[in-house]
């Protein structure tokens, strides 16, 4: 039932977190030796990459402030942001997302069949309204258009964001962002054949609202949910 609810993706590590949360007492190892017995085994990734970055503007591009350096010590401290595509039988349907980096909690999020400014400012307004950041924050992205386009930037501005941009061409500069769309593909998107674009949109909500935010469980946050994690911390502070 549990590698079923994480869409086949818990391995014996996220299984035991898991039934322990429940209130099973199990050791990890037996689990892991069950699971090996019934056939049962976490999906791989697949590896492959379309490019949505064009950073051949002339729009000015802010220096890379992030510099690889994924912590933080509190929720809405720095902000990372990317644009990834999914394929359905009427074109490709575009997801910008905004991820925390203290709880890797999507913070805000959009949808649309084109790959525009709009899009990503959408996604920022909704991260915004969900969160309202009390204080200055770092915001990270890539250099493309979209991200260096003036709506997009003068919002940033208004909201006294300090913005950082990735290097040209270089992935890890991005990379919290980039593990979360392999997770979105690997869990969601390589086992579904979606035939409109409102169905992809329906799984990928379901998918972010209703399982990454506040029940799949990461490694680096000790096995909690960015939900949880977040809750954890308010609760000690």
């Amino acid at each position: 039932m549990i590698h079923v609810e994480s869409y086949q993706t818990y391995g014996s590590p996220r299984i035991h977190a898991e039934l322990c949360a429940r209130g099973h007492r199990c050791n990890r190892k037996r689990v892991a030796r069950l699971m090996r017995l019934n056939g049962i085994q976490a999906r791989g990734r697949r590896r492959r990459r379309v490019v949505t970055t064009d950073s051949r503007h002339d729009l000015p591009v802010a220096p890379n402030l992030l510099g690889q350096d994924f912590s933080a010590q509190t929720p809405d401290e720095k902000w990372v942001s990317d644009i990834t595509y999914v394929p359905t039988r009427e074109g490709w349907l575009y997801l910008a997302a905004i991820l925390d980096l203290f709880s890797r909690k999507v913070v805000g999020w959009s949808m649309d069949q084109t790959m525009t400014a709009s899009l990503v400012t959408q996604a920022l307004r909704m991260a915004l309204h969900s969160r309202r950041p009390n204080s200055p924050l770092l915001h990270h992205s890539d250099r493309g258009g979209q991200y260096a386009s003036h709506a997009y930037q003068e919002l940033l501005q208004a909201n006294a964001f300090q913005v950082s941009m990735s290097r040209s061409g270089n992935v890890y500069d991005n990379a919290v962002m980039e593990s979360f769309f392999g997770s979105l593909k690997t869990e969601l998107i390589y086992h579904q054949q979606f035939r409109t674009m409102r169905e992809a949109k329906t799984h990928i909500f379901a998918y972010i609202e209703g399982f990454y935010n506040n029940r799949r469980r990461h490694s680096s946050l000790g096995y909690l949910s960015p939900d949880e994690f977040e809750r954890h911390h308010y609760q000690s502070t």
